[in-house]
């Protein structure tokens, strides 16, 4: 396990080496990094300085590289984009103790990100926890951002009904379920990131679980999978506190640590949005649904609303591409 290290305010964490995320299949780019409560928030930066910017956001269990392909086809459009890693993730430092973790502390690094970039003028993009995490600063600081896309997820308010899937994801994160008790020493993020992006079955992953049996991945899916696990190589447990926390976050179960208040705060603040907003939907997610996304976009009289029947949860790696040239045809539209 990779040392663990401690702030000048003693908070202890641990730190990828940068060899884990060599020859990572389209994301070659270089991280930068800002200083949150003495860890390391890292983010790239890439394409032209003098472009529109675009902010993308990821959520659990994925990291920047999520966005890839929408990264790759907008600075090919002349954006310049900015995606940041959440604290716990990706190349960011990952505090070892779970307490650390609140939905309120990640909006205070992301706020800390956009106030030190001084982004302006920006469109965001958003996906599952990264809508809280960026629809709070479009709540709190409108006058920095120029057009929103919205692709699976949700603000927390009165009215929201979580399904039976969010339900069943926190439940399986409990110390007892089935992540709590598998993930890292049976199950890796990589490999759980396989089931979802459709590149094995359900019953492949309890094989993992029960036998330690691995289904034959492509070529192409491997690279992936050693993608989605790079940020936590040879971190151990300690070092996976982050994802852990996120499900235990859910406002229904963890009003406090998942900003239940603020959320429906934030909500109601954005129904004030009369700048462009677009919602891209997954339509085969079963965690926030097609009939979720067409009744929030029903909330804004300027609202675009396009949904892949055939895409899930985690449309941005499955069609990211297919996502950019949707942005951009409604971009263009009067």
């Amino acid at each position: 396990m990779s040392q663990v290290l401690t702030t000048d305010q003693g908070v202890a964490f641990l730190r990828t080496p940068e060899a884990a995320f060599q020859g990572l299949p389209d994301f070659d780019h270089a991280p930068a990094y800002i200083t949150f409560e003495g860890l390391r928030l890292a983010y790239v930066d890439v394409g032209p300085r003098d472009g529109p910017v675009a902010l993308l956001m990821h959520g659990m269990p994925t990291w920047s590289f999520l966005n890839r392909h929408i990264i790759n086809r907008l600075v090919a459009e002349g954006y310049r984009c900015i995606a940041a890693d959440h604290i716990g993730f990706g190349r960011s430092d990952k505090v070892i103790d779970d307490g650390w973790y609140s939905i309120p502390r990640h909006v205070a690094a992301h706020r800390a990100l956009i106030q030190a970039l001084d982004l302006k003028d920006t469109t965001l993009f958003c996906q599952d926890w990264g809508g809280p995490i960026s629809l709070a600063q479009v709540a709190e600081a409108p006058q920095r951002f120029a057009r929103l896309v919205i692709m699976n997820t949700w603000l927390h308010h009165e009215a929201y009904a979580y399904t039976d899937a969010l339900r069943r994801w926190n439940a399986q994160w409990q110390a007892d379920g089935l992540f709590g008790l598998n993930v890292p020493e049976k199950l890796s993020l990589g490999w759980f990131m396989m089931v979802s992006l459709g590149h094995m079955t359900a019953q492949d992953l309890y094989g993992i679980v029960s036998t330690g049996t691995y289904p034959q991945l492509t070529p192409q899916a491997a690279a992936v999978r050693r993608a989605y696990d790079a940020p936590f190589e040879g971190l151990g447990r300690l070092g996976h506190a982050g994802p852990r926390r996120f499900p235990l976050s859910l406002p229904f179960y963890n009003p406090e640590g998942g900003a239940a208040a603020d959320q429906a705060r934030w909500f109601a603040a954005l129904d004030t949005w009369t700048k462009p907003i677009h919602f891209i939907w997954g339509g085969a997610d079963n965690v926030f649904t097609e009939d979720w996304g067409r009744a929030w976009a029903g909330r804004f009289p300027q609202a675009s609303f396009d949904v892949f029947a055939d895409a899930g949860h985690f449309l941005q790696d499955t069609h990211g591409e297919r996502i950019a040239e949707t942005f951009l045809a409604r971009r263009a539209e009067p």
